[in-house]
Parts: structure tokens; sequence; C-alpha cells
């Protein structure tokens, strides 16, 4: 669980430093505005619900991460105490 909240941190993250909104990033990604809701992270029986690699890919080639620097980011998420 550690892992998925990481990288839902990590979208977040990537929306404030490109000074919008998780909406907001979906929307410049091209997405369903609401694809990033926190309510949309779980499934109704409160499994955890994973970004696809589709979506991740559009979310890294339209902010110009790399998958390295994506990974950093994320990285910086799990070594938050």
């Amino acid at each position: 669980m550690k892992y998925h909240h990481a990288i839902w941190q990590s979208i977040c993250y990537i929306a404030q430093i490109n000074n919008t909104t998780c909406s907001g990033l979906a929307k410049m990604c091209g997405l369903d505005a609401t694809i990033f809701n926190p309510s949309k992270r779980k499934t109704v029986y409160g499994q955890p619900r994973w970004i696809s690699t589709a979506t991740l890919a559009k979310v890294l080639t339209t902010t110009n991460i790399s998958p390295i620097q994506f990974a950093e980011i994320v990285q910086m998420f799990l070594d938050e105490k």
C-alpha cells in the first residue's frame, strides 16, 4: 500500500509543479478530468486502483518528465516518514 500511496502522491506533485490541479493535469493529458480524483484511487471494495501505464505515459510525455525522474519523485515520497 505504501507504493500505491507514493505513486498517487507523485501524480499530485507533478500537477503542483506544473501549476495545476490533478484535474487540470488530466485535462492537459487529454484525459477525463476526474481520472485522478482521490475517490478513484481505490475500488468500491477498498482495493488499490493503480494508474495504468498508458495513463502514466501520457502524464510523463505531457509534462516532459522522464521515467527515471518519475522514479525519483516516487522515491522521495517513499522516503518520507
